[in-house]
């Protein structure tokens, strides 16, 4: 059989749609929906002004999210009207836009419906269902069992199926989003204080860095490992520029973790793009059989996904077999699962940030249990994914990125009152009026 054998109707998008470079503090409701309204004007360039309807978890936690905020500077200098609906969930996903377009006679110019299904991806109305996309830029495979059976049958290692249907230039695109996951990491280790927003959440990766001095310390590596996750996820928090992987909200795991692997075991330039390959990989065979969405499928669809990306690239690293890197993705997902999303106010900062320190850590911990095994297991990556999908569907809203239960419950009246919002928003504004140029 092939090893380039397409099974029919089952094709993954580039890795590209999964590793995006844009800034925080969330992927579904900032990156996607500022991507939505940049597409609403080419949909409706006459437009004079718009209405714009935000559905389910957009509504529920657009606010700490920024989403609306996003969407009328994206707009701008056309008047917008927001209209929060958080009751009204789609049957598609949960995080839903629907933009009416206006002329300067309020005549309705026509209507577009979007989703923003998770990592700044959207998916327009129209498209759902579709299947139609440039083979060049798709995988044909859509489960990690078919994948491997195609690698073993032709003596192929995972990272080279990626540079197969990706094509070599994949490798620039990946040196590319390597160089922002440490320029994230960088400035995060250079900045301190508090974050904006009520939560006056303090800035610990500067601090953390700072007290790694020994190598001789046996907590040396962990606690770099803290201090780079912290670093992006602090940035991330401030609406600064990162790399979705898979998301916003998780987008310090990867870093963490490779960033301090490459320094322990002096990895190369070329071990490290093999790794965020085979990362990119595992990713998107969640993206496309499960959700990277905390607003459909709770943390776990974000923090595992990351752990699972992570726990995989480091069994690559430490020279590990084709099934010690199944396992460890699996592993890496199905010790998640069942993990809520409950953001405290809507932010992106608690318990978002910690859950990444801490997390970039479990990931090297997963590989390192998975190395000393012979790569065989019960369970599946392909059946943990499919379980964490529905595990998903089965949680309370609630506990789905909306800010309603959980943590957030608990700390809502203590801390965010409706002055405290409205302060959190203007400080909010000031940090991303300084940085308008950078949005995507």
């Amino acid at each position: 059989m092939s090893f380039y054998l397409i099974e029919k109707n089952k094709i993954m998008d580039t890795i590209r749609e999964l590793y995006k470079i844009g800034r925080g503090p969330s992927s579904s409701h900032t990156m996607g929906p500022a991507k939505a309204a940049m597409t609403v004007l080419e949909k409706f360039p006459n437009a004079d002004h718009f209405i714009v309807e935000l559905w389910g978890s957009l509504a529920a936690t657009g606010k700490g999210h920024l989403t609306d905020w996003i969407i009328i500077e994206t707009l701008k200098p056309r008047e917008v009207e927001i209209i929060w609906k958080p009751n009204f969930v789609h049957e598609f996903h949960t995080n839903g836009i629907r933009f009416i377009a206006f002329d300067s006679n309020n005549q309705e110019l026509g209507d577009w419906i979007v989703f923003s299904v998770g990592g700044g991806t959207i998916k327009g109305i129209e498209e759902i269902g579709e299947k139609t996309v440039s083979i060049q830029q798709t995988y044909p495979h859509r489960s990690l069992e078919a994948i491997m059976e195609r690698c073993k049958e032709n003596n192929k290692e995972l990272w080279e199926y990626v540079e197969y249907y990706e094509g070599k230039e994949i490798w620039n695109f990946l040196r590319i989003i390597y160089q922002a996951m440490n320029e994230a990491i960088q400035r995060g280790l250079t900045n301190d204080g508090v974050l904006p927003g009520p939560l006056k959440l303090k800035r610990r990766a500067k601090e953390m860095y700072e007290k790694v001095t020994s190598q001789d310390d046996p907590l040396f590596m962990t606690n770099k490992m803290f201090a780079y996750a912290l670093a992006v996820s602090e940035e991330n928090g401030n609406g600064g520029v990162i790399v979705t992987a898979p998301t916003c909200g998780s987008a310090g795991v990867i870093p963490g973790m490779l960033k301090a692997m490459e320094e322990a075991y002096h990895l190369s330039e070329e071990q490290v793009l093999r790794g965020l390959a085979i990362g990119g990989l595992i990713g998107n065979l969640i993206k496309h059989n499960a959700t990277i969405s905390g607003a459909e499928g709770g943390c776990q669809a974000e923090i595992g996904s990351a752990c699972s990306m992570a726990s995989a690239m480091a069994v690559y690293f430490l020279w590990g077999s084709i099934e010690q890197i199944e396992y460890a993705a699996e592993s890496g997902l199905e010790h998640h699962l069942g993990m809520t999303c409950d953001p405290v106010g809507g932010f992106v900062q608690i318990p978002c940030i910690e859950r990444n320190a801490i997390v970039s850590t479990r990931s090297l911990n997963t590989a390192l249990y998975c190395m000393s095994t012979d790569g065989s297991h019960t369970i599946s990556f392909d059946e943990v994914v499919q379980t964490m999908l529905e595990t998903g569907r089965d949680l309370c809203s609630a506990y789905r990125e909306t800010s309603l239960w959980g943590l957030a419950k608990y700390y809502e009246k203590k801390i965010l009152d409706e002055k405290g919002k409205k302060k959190a928003q203007e400080e909010f504004d000031e940090v991303f009026n300084q940085n308008e140029e950078s949005w995507l």
